[in-house]
């Protein structure tokens, strides 16, 4: 979600810092929110529906270097309202890797352990399908697909402390997270006047979170996608 929220690392790499939170209370989560002024960032109720494609050789070469390279398509969920239903996707192309050793010079603390930290370069792409020819051309392939309906927060000017900060809530097949994004130090405040303590941190991504829940569930991991797109192909 853009760059103000991230740390410059220079030569167009930035350093993304998260956390996830798992929400069971929907409802008083997001008067939560209202309580402390978040506002959603994009136009109407903010909530635009995402799918996500991660590409990988078939030895999972990226994935054994702790790599992740995606494309998003972010579409405004319409809602019932069919201009908005055809505005027009975004999509986005990611690569994630972990952080090298922090230097003298970081502007943030190194990290402890608390906090998901990586670095990240992102850029819109216009063209997904030819994009993906490409990474198949080079012997990759969209391996696992999933979905979620994504709103994204930002906390008043009246709280100086969140600059940069962003609390996106995740709608997915697999139930209701939080990603908190920003400074180390404003997601900890956040969780804190959401009602959540470092315990609650949550540090894996969907992925492992879903092949998790399959295996509660007893089901076979293939992709974290809703019902009506389980059978599309990624």
């Amino acid at each position: 979600m853009g760059e103000s929220n991230r740390e410059s690392m220079g030569n167009g790499v930035a350093r993304e810092t998260e956390i996830k939170l798992k929400i069971d209370d929907v409802k008083a989560f997001r008067r939560q929110l209202k309580k402390l002024g978040a506002k959603p960032v994009r136009a109407g109720d903010g909530r635009v529906h995402e799918e996500n494609v991660i590409f990988d050789t078939p030895q999972g070469g990226l994935a054994k270097h702790g790599q992740l390279l995606r494309i998003r398509t972010e579409t405004p969920d319409g809602g019932g309202n069919s201009k908005k239903a055809k505005a027009n996707p975004r999509v986005v192309l990611t690569f994630k890797r972990p952080i090298a050793r922090p230097t003298a010079s970081d502007a943030e603390p190194a990290p402890d352990g608390s906090h998901k930290v990586r670095e990240e370069i992102e850029m819109e792409i216009s063209d997904a399908a030819t994009l993906t020819k490409i990474f198949e051309g080079l012997g990759m392939s969209g391996w696992f697909r999933y979905e979620k309906y994504r709103t994204t927060f930002q906390l008043p000017a009246s709280k100086p402390w969140a600059r940069g900060l962003l609390i996106e809530l995740d709608e997915t097949p697999i139930g209701t997270f939080v990603e908190v994004e920003g400074p180390a130090a404003a997601i900890d405040r956040a969780a804190a006047e959401l009602g959540y303590s470092k315990r609650d941190y949550v540090l894996k991504n969907y992925l492992t979170l879903y092949v998790e829940e399959c295996r509660r569930r007893g089901e076979q991991p293939v992709h974290m996608v809703f019902a009506k797109a389980a059978s599309a192909s990624p």
